[in-house]
This record gives C-alpha cells, sequence and structure tokens, in this order.
C-alpha cells in the first residue's frame, strides 16, 4: 500500500524546502500544489506565470483529487499542498485516504516574505485562516508543526514524520541538490529562487520584521489563527 502523505501549508513557508526533503527519499515521489491551476480560475487573481500554470494542471478539482489517489507511483506519496487553494466548500471526504499535516509560521515573517515577491497581500493569501477549519476536519491526530520550532531541529521532527507514518527515516532527508526539479510547478521560476540555491534546511534565525500598516494588519488578522494553531502543535 502506498503511504499518501499531504503537507498543508500556506506560501512562504518552508514548504518548498520541506518538499524537497521528501523528495530525495529513494522511495518518493512528490506532487507540488496540485489545486494551483484550479484556484487560479476559480478566483481568476492575476498570479506571476498564470496562463502556463493553468495550462499545467486540471482546473477541475474532482479530476486533481482523482490524479493524487489514484497515483501509486512510488512506495510513498507526498504532496505540498497550500491551503488557500481550497475552494469554499469543497468536500473533503478524501483527505482521511492520506496522513495529513499542517505547517504553520508566524504570520508576520509570511507577509514580510510574500510582499517581497507580490505587491499586495491579504488575510486569505498566506493560509493560516484557511488551516483552522482544515483542522477540525482532518482526521483525528493530524500534527500540526510550526516551522520555527522544526528548523530548531529538523532530524528530530523528520524522525518523529517517518515513525508515525511507519517507514523508515533516512539522512537523505537532511540535505539535497541545489537546482531546480522536474516535479516543480511551472511556477517555480517566479517563487523559488531561494530553495533553489539551498542543499538543505536554512537554521533557524531570529527575524527583524518590519511592515508597512497594511501588511501588519494583514498578520495581526491571521495571528489568532495562529496562535490556535500554534497550541496544538507539535512539541518535542
Amino acid at each position: 500500500m502506498t503511504v499518501r502523505v499531504a503537507m498543508w501549508s500556506g506560501p512562504r513557508n518552508i514548504s518548498t524546502a520541506m518538499m524537497r526533503s521528501w523528495e530525495n527519499r529513494p522511495d518518493t515521489v512528490v506532487v507540488d500544489e496540485p489545486f494551483y491551476a484550479a484556484y487560479l480560475a476559480r478566483t481568476g487573481l492575476d498570479h506571476p506565470g498564470r496562463d502556463e500554470v493553468i495550462a499545467s494542471q486540471p482546473t477541475d478539482l474532482d479530476e486533481a483529487v482523482r490524479q493524487l489517489v489514484s497515483d501509486e507511483s512510488a512506495p510513498v506519496h507526498y504532496t505540498k499542498h497550500m491551503t488557500h487553494h481550497l475552494a469554499p466548500g469543497m468536500d473533503l471526504g478524501w483527505v482521511g485516504q492520506f496522513h495529513n499535516v499542517l505547517l504553520i509560521r508566524d504570520p508576520a515573517e509570511v507577509v514580510a516574505s510574500y510582499v517581497r515577491s507580490r505587491e499586495a497581500c491579504e488575510p486569505d493569501d498566506i493560509g493560516l485562516l484557511q488551516q483552522v477549519p482544515l483542522l477540525d476536519v482532518l482526521p483525528a491526530g493530524s500534527p500540526v508543526i510550526d516551522a520555527g520550532d522544526f528548523l530548531r531541529d529538523p532530524e528530530s521532527h523528520l524522525r518523529w514524520l517517518c515513525d508515525w507514518l511507519s517507514i523508515p527515516f533516512t539522512g537523505r532527508m537532511l540535505s539535497w541538490p541545489a537546482g531546480i526539479r522536474d516535479s516543480d510547478g511551472v511556477w517555480a521560476p517566479h517563487w523559488y529562487d531561494a530553495v533553489a540555491r539551498s542543499t538543505g534546511f536554512e537554521p533557524w534565525r531570529p527575524r527583524d520584521v518590519e511592515l508597512n500598516p497594511h501588511d501588519a494588519a494583514v498578520a495581526e488578522t491571521c495571528r489568532p489563527a495562529y496562535e490556535e494553531l500554534h497550541e496544538r502543535r507539535l512539541v518535542l
């Protein structure tokens, strides 16, 4: 049986580095943001590379889900999801076929990173507001991992996840070759510069975050959701 992992994150987190970690396992295939095209088609948002994204994936959510649950190309199947790509009222009955993990990050750090790549940021753009109701419908015991905790000790967190999934840990998850991957979404040139240069997880360091009044208000709007999730996070 294929072990299916769904990692639910927001943007400007460590989600792509985490995908690199799992892809570097010899037994794992990864899928990068399978609902992105459907999200852009539904919302009409003008993201970088919009046309290429829409052409690269199903814009029908049911078809995107069908592809995920039917893929048995490797013993471990890992999906990187953005929670803001979920459609309001979307049927999530299929998530029970996956081992689900929520990945969170302090909203001020997320917003500061987001606005370096995008001109504007609104609360719905960074995923935290969608993560709270999502956690409530995920199978019991779905862990929440804070990026700050993870980066202080990646190996312990990855070992814990592997034990939880009943798969062996491998040190290959701690480092990887630099560069873009065939499995990266077509949006990689617009968003993945830092990850493409990386060869492992960046060590945690305190961030000096300065936001303009609008962006600070966005972060504070999302803070209660972050704090609720943070209280439920995995503590090792």
